[in-house]
Parts: structure tokens; sequence; C-alpha cells
């Protein structure tokens, strides 16, 4: 009892300046793990959705509890607390988190395992709203509903959605009202896709779970003060914490859901722009691509497959035939090729377009406040917005997904659904414009979603989408950065939006590689912006028509310089299909801020200019013109390899790299095994059993340990169904001796084969003395130049596999 008074003293006096004088403590009480506070204003709810995570909700006096949540999945589990009641502090503890309750003056705390996270400050109240004119006319409110916490001096802030302010957002009110941002470059303070998010420094997030709009401040009156604002709905949000920022991660996306395996062929290299205007064109390109030995696996058609013109026709979603007379063809003989068809798709139907008429006969449009079809002008024309929120606005859609699949298209691109026009005044079936615009995108997501694992259940989705909301990733959605401006100042922002958005749970966010906006021809950013893309998660040049984005269209130069990034690209292939599988099952991001890597690195919390890429490889993309060095953070964690020369720099200091023209600095973790491919046209021919293992040995490292996930690469749901294998390759070093032993976990409904493994030991400074494979001797290759050791190893996965390298 000693201990709990004085961790409660010492939590209360690390926010000894919170006080809410106006709020009054009138009881409190425990029943089926909710807790409830009765104050002079209202009533808290508090609930332990796990060890790590609570939902707290706000109750104001005349008002009752709204359960439903557009982004929470997860159900509360059973979990052991401790209840104390002392003086005035009244605690319920987890193992990890705890809630303290001071009864006078009336406050409330977050605590995990000992440690002060957070705390109210006036909690819930109204007051006239403070309009920002970057959203005047986009949010209208007399007076809004804020949530309002304390902060300490020296956190740094992250979240809020995607933004491009640095990775420190505190300091700034930022407007949550997805909206897109044309030609952005260096700043945008909104993106189209914002999310109600903070993450601390600290180690927490604060999650708070109401759809409608409204704004984050991050403590813009340096007042240390954070606070949630919003036009109207729930008073309820989630803290979340963890001992590791993988732990966070892991436990918002557990909250949130689990981001699915999307389809191997997701990893490649996409063809794209705005956009192909027919079939010829189509095959064209693609035939450019073979002729040329460029790996290509996706093409995306732009809206000029349901028309000719961009005016005037948004809304067909059926196939122009004047341009387009053997789509079906189309489609099947690309398929031949290994290269996938994916349509774009726009929530508007267009009062002059083909389907306007229907669409209106079958009610799926939204309405305005008299019940008519709600229609507005904007840049494609005059439109009304399909209504997903009713059964025949989802049922109307959805048939056109249906059909472009039964056609033979792998995947969906949704644009423009913030939705980019929304007037206030729009009424949807669950309720206003202001309050479903943040969500349009997400319910968008879940409708193509459920439809594909109602429909065809067996095909993981593709779903290429602009906005969506907390959540959306366990729809499978993998979001882009917009309309870039086509500059080194666009090049610039996308690292941090990355890093930014794969901690909120969206680890697929990535960028229009190349730039989308202007006609800024330059073939130093362009190939600079491809090399960055081979470690950002999704692959895909992607610009408008006036200056090319493929590089079969370019020059010699910028032609070659793309496919040597393009193979480096696929050649990562195992080892980037197994941080798939590591985000679905643990929530990973793909792109990781180094911080991670050093939590207690106060020089790292605003740093984004190098990051890592999985676990063990540090990329430093090249983000300025005519750069011949570059500066370079190597995390004290390890030491780290070139990727290119395989030169040894101890971590812990910055250095001056030499740049080189065909790649951007790239170093790889010491003591670590990197799978590699072998080059290959596309995914189709990608051979899983057939692969190249690089093992990075350094004296600094004893043991080491990897896995390497692998399945077919298509069928839905291979975890839950038991269909993968993971392999496990292990290292010791003992008795000048380098030990490896390479097992296999296999499910019970995938099927072993064999494994040709060109194995590959980095850094060995003399020819062994010895190699023994399972307790036989073998020959490998030294290379004294490169300091080498190769074998060639047949693994029968059903048994494990020894290797030993004596010197």
């Amino acid at each position: 009892m000693k201990q709990f008074v004085i961790l409660v003293t010492l939590i209360f006096g690390y926010f000894v300046s919170a006080q809410n004088v106006d709020r009054k403590y009138l009881s409190h009480s425990e029943e089926n793990g909710v807790f409830k506070v009765k104050v002079s204003d209202g009533e808290y709810m508090i609930v332990p959705f796990s060890e790590d995570i609570f939902q707290t909700t706000f109750i104001p006096n005349g008002e009752t509890n709204t359960k439903a949540s557009h982004a929470v999945v997860k159900t509360p589990e059973k979990v052991k607390f401790k209840y104390n009641n002392v003086g005035e502090t009244i605690s319920w503890s987890t193992e990890g988190l705890s809630v303290s309750v001071i009864t006078e003056p009336f406050q409330i705390i977050y605590s995990y395992k000992g440690r002060p996270l957070t705390s109210e400050k006036r909690g819930y109240y109204k007051n006239a709203h403070e309009p920002m004119e970057m959203v005047q006319g986009n949010i209208i409110a007399d007076e809004t509903e804020k949530i309002e916490f304390n902060l300490t001096d020296s956190e740094v802030l992250y979240g809020g959605g995607a933004r491009a302010l640095g990775m420190n957002r505190r300091g700034h009110r930022l407007p949550l009202y997805n909206r897109a941002h044309y030609g952005y470059e260096t700043e945008s303070q909104l993106m189209n896709y914002t999310m109600p998010i903070i993450i601390s420094s600290k180690r927490y997030m604060i999650h708070f779970d109401n759809a409608p709009i409204g704004y984050l401040d991050l403590d813009s009156k340096a007042n240390n003060t954070l606070t949630y604002e919003t036009i109207s709905g729930r008073k309820t949000y989630q803290v979340i914490a963890g001992d590791s920022w993988y732990d966070v991660i892991d436990n918002y996306t557990d909250l949130t859901g689990k981001q699915p395996m999307l389809p191997r062929w997701a990893l490649g290299n996409f063809s794209s722009r705005f956009g192909y205007h027919s079939q010829a064109e189509v095959e064209a390109t693609i035939k450019k691509f073979e002729d040329e030995n460029i790996a290509v696996d996706a093409i995306i058609l732009d809206l000029y497959w349901f028309g000719k013109d961009i005016f005037g026709t948004m809304g067909n979603l059926e196939v122009f035939r004047d341009s387009f007379p053997d789509f079906e063809g189309m489609v099947e003989r690309l398929k031949n090729k290994g290269v996938k068809t994916i349509p774009i798709t726009e929530p508007f139907v267009l009062t002059t377009s083909s389907k306007w008429d229907d669409a209106v006969k079958s009610g799926a449009m939204a309405k305005d406040s008299v019940g008519n079809p709600a229609k507005y002008d904007f840049y494609f024309g005059n439109t009304g917005l399909i209504d997903i929120y009713k059964s025949e606005g989802e049922t109307w859609f959805w048939k056109v997904y249906k059909d472009l699949a039964d056609k033979g298209v792998a995947g969906v691109w949704g644009d423009l659904g913030e939705p980019e026009v929304h007037p206030t005044w729009v009424q949807h079936h669950t309720g206003s414009a202001d309050e479903v615009h943040n969500i349009y995108g997400h319910d968008w997501a879940r409708l193509v979603y459920e439809g594909y694992q109602r429909d065809f259940p067996k095909q993981r989705p593709f779903i290429l989408m602009r906005a969506g909301y907390s959540g959306s990733q366990r729809y499978g959605m993998v979001p882009w950065s917009g309309d870039v401006n086509r500059t080194w100042g666009g090049l610039q922002s996308q690292p941090e939006i990355a890093l930014q958005m794969a901690m909120q749970g969206l680890a697929y966010m990535h960028s229009d590689l190349g730039g989308f906006a202007g006609a800024n021809l330059d073939d130093e950013l362009y190939a600079r912006w491809l090399q960055y893309g081979v470690f950002q998660p999704i692959y895909r040049p992607h610009a408008q028509e006036d200056v090319p984005s493929e590089p079969v269209y370019r020059s010699d130069k910028a032609k070659r310089l793309a496919q040597f990034a393009i193979e480096m690209r696929y050649r990562m292939l195992p080892y980037n299909y197994n941080l798939m599988a590591e985000n679905h099952r643990f929530g990973k991001p793909l792109m990781r801020p180094l911080f991670f890597e050093e939590p207690n690195n106060p020089e790292l919390l605003n740093y984004s200019k190098t990051y890592l890429w999985g676990n063990d490889i540090l990329v430093a993309p090249i983000l300025e013109a005519g750069l011949t060095h570059q500066e370079v953070y190597f995390p004290a964690t390890s030491n780290w390899f070139n990727i290119e020369t395989d030169e040894i720099i101890k971590g812990g200091q910055t250095k001056s790299i030499e740049t080189h023209p065909a790649y951007i600095p790239t170093y790889v973790r010491s003591g670590t095994f990197i799978p590699l491919a072998t080059s290959m046209q596309n995914t189709e021919a990608y051979n899983g059993d057939t692969f190249q293992l690089q093992y990075y040995h350094d004296a600094s490292v004893k043991t080491s340990m990897r896995e390497l996930y692998m399945d077919d690469g298509k069928t839905a749901n291979p975890i839950e169904n038991e269909a993968y294998q993971l392999l496990q390759f292990q290292f010791e070093e003992k008795n000048k001796c380098l030990d490896f032993k390479f097992e296999a976990e296999t499910a019970k409904n995938y099927n072993t084969s064999k494994k040709a493994i060109e194995f590959v030991v980095h850094n060995v400074s003399k020819a062994p003395k010895r190699i023994k494979v399972d307790g036989k001797k073998v020959k490998g290759k030294y290379n004294e130049k490169y300091k080498t050791v190769t074998l060639d190893i047949n693994w029968d996965t059903s048994d494990e596999k020894t290797i030993k390298i004596k010197f």
C-alpha cells in the first residue's frame, strides 16, 4: 500500500499543473469490467480492452452512450486488475496500463507500468468554434466539443494522418477533414488522409474514436496542451501503450485490425499514368517493357477506360468500346504475360454520364435536404455522389466491381475518395456529409473488401485508395500520398509521410514514383525517386502524361538507372514478402523510423532522412539535386555493411557517404540473413524454391536468427488457413567455427518442397580450413577479392540442415 501511495504521489506531481475545478466527483463503481465514475456534468466509462489498451468514454448529462465505432474491431479482454482507493485517489491497474482518478480537484491520469503517460486537463468541454482559414467552408459550426489533455515539455508528437510538416508535429493545429492538396511539395498541413490519432515520443498513442470532422491541436498555443475537437459525435478515446514502439503499433493494430496479406504481385513494378487512352496504347506499353527487359507486374488504367474525355464521362463505369474494343481479350492477354490490369473508379456519377439515370432509379445516390439526388458542380462536371451507406448504393456500386472482376481485372483503384468535393448539405443514409466525410474512403474500401470476401473468397484483393480512416488497413487498403509535385521538394516530403502513416497502422502508404504534377522533365530526380521506391511499400511510377512516368519512354540514361532500380526491387522480393507477413502478423511497418532502433536518442525523434526498411536494411534516399556526398546516420545498435561494396561502418556515427548514380546509400545490418531472388520479368516467374541467401558475418555478432515467410502468394488468408511455411536461419560462432542451422516450421496445409539455396557468407577474411554440410565435407568457393564463401545448398525442409565453416 505504501508503494501505491508513493506511485500515485509521483504521478500526481508529474501533472500537478493539471486541474479541472469545475468538474466535481460524485461516485464510482465497477461492474463486469466497466469502471464508471459519476461527476457533476456526466459520467465516465472506462473499459480495459487489454493490459495495454484502455478506452474512456465521457457521456455528458442528458446524452446517451453511442457504442458504434468505425475504427475498433477488438472486443475487450478479461484482464486482471487491482483496485485501490486511498484518500482522494482511486486507481484501477492492470499489469500494464493504470488509470487513477483524483477526486479533489478532479483529475484522470494514465500511466504504464509505473511510467506516467498523460492526463486529462479540462477533459471534455464545449466552447465557441475557432475556424481555420484553410478549411473555411469545410468545417462549419457555432461551437465544437473538445477533449483536452496535458503534455510534458519535451514530448514529440506524431500522427494526425498524412501531412508534410516534419516528423514532430507539435505546435500545429491540424484540421481533420480529408482534402486533396494538388501539387504539394515540402509542406502540406492538410492532405487526403487525416486520422484522429496522436502518438507521443513517450511511447503511447491516443486514438479519438469518433468519425465526424474536426481538429487536432498539438499544443499550438505552446501551453503543454493536446486538444481533440469535433463538431459532434462520440466522446470516446483509447490510450494505447507498450514496452517498445513495435508493441505500441501491434497493440493499436490489434485494436483496429491487422492488414491482410496482399497478393505477392503487389510488390512488383506497376506501369501507370494519367492515362492510357486505348487498348492499343496499353498493349504497346507492356510490349515495350518486354522488349526492354524491364520487369512489370501490373498496369493501371485511368479514366479513359470508360470515356474518351475526362470531362462529362465520370460515372460511366463501363468499358468504352471505341477505345477498348476487346477489353476482356486485352486483360486475358496481359494476364497470360503475368501482368495484372487495375482500372480506376470514383464515387462520383455525373449527371451527363450513361449511368446517372440508372443510379438515381436504383436509389444509389446521396440526397439533398428535401430528399432529391444531391447534385453539384466540380472539376469533372455536374455530379452526384454514391451513398455507400445505403444498401441500394452499396449494391449498385459493388455490381460495378463484380462485373470488372468477372472480366478478369485483378485489383481496384479508388480515386477522389475524400470525397474530393462533399458539400456540407449533402445527406447520407446514416448522417450528414460532415458526419461521414472522413470515413467515406474507409467504408468504400470496406464495401470492396467485403464484396471480394463474399464473391471471390479465394482471391486476395488489391485496393488502392487515396483516403480513409483509422483502421482502414484491415480492409486491405493501399493508400498513396496524393498528387505530389514532380520536383525535389515533392520527393523530400515522401519518407516522412510514409513513416508517419506506417506508425498509424497504414504500412503501405507510398508515393507516385517520379512525382505526379507538372511537366518537369528531370532525369536525375526521376532516377533518385525510383531508387527510393525500391525501399518503399508499393513500386508505382505515376504522373500526368505530359512527361512519361514509365521508364521505357524515358531517355536511355534514365531507362538504364530505372532498370537497375527495378531489378533490385525484384531481387528483394523474398525479403519484402517477409515484411508483408510481419505486417500482417504483428502490425510491423515496412518503413521504420530510426528512433524505433534507438528509442532513447532524442536526436532521432525528428529525423526521417535515413530509415530502416524492415529490420535489417538501412536506407538513405537522395533528396537533393547534384549531391556528391550524403550524410547518413548509422544506428549504434549494429555495424553496417554497404550493400554494394561490403564496406563495414561502425554504428553510432554520422558519416558523409559518396553517392553513386545507380543507387542510393543502402546498408545491411551485421549478423543478418538477407534472402534474394533471381531476376524475373514479373512475379509470375518467381520461384520460392530457388534463392540466394546472404549472411553478413561480423565478429561483433556471436549469435543470430532470422525467419523467412513463404506461401503461394495469392490464396486468401494463408496463415489462418495454415497454408504457409516459416524458414528459420540460425548462426552461432564458437571455437573458430561459423555454425549455421536451417529449420522449417510447416503449417499442415502447405506442401513442402526442396530448396536450392546459393548461400553466401560475407566478410570472411581467409579461406576456410574445412566446410561440412550435415556432417559431410564439401567444397565451397572462396572469393579472396570480395571476402566471401559461397555454397550450393540443397535442402529438404522436412529436415534441418547444418553447415559448419571451420578456420
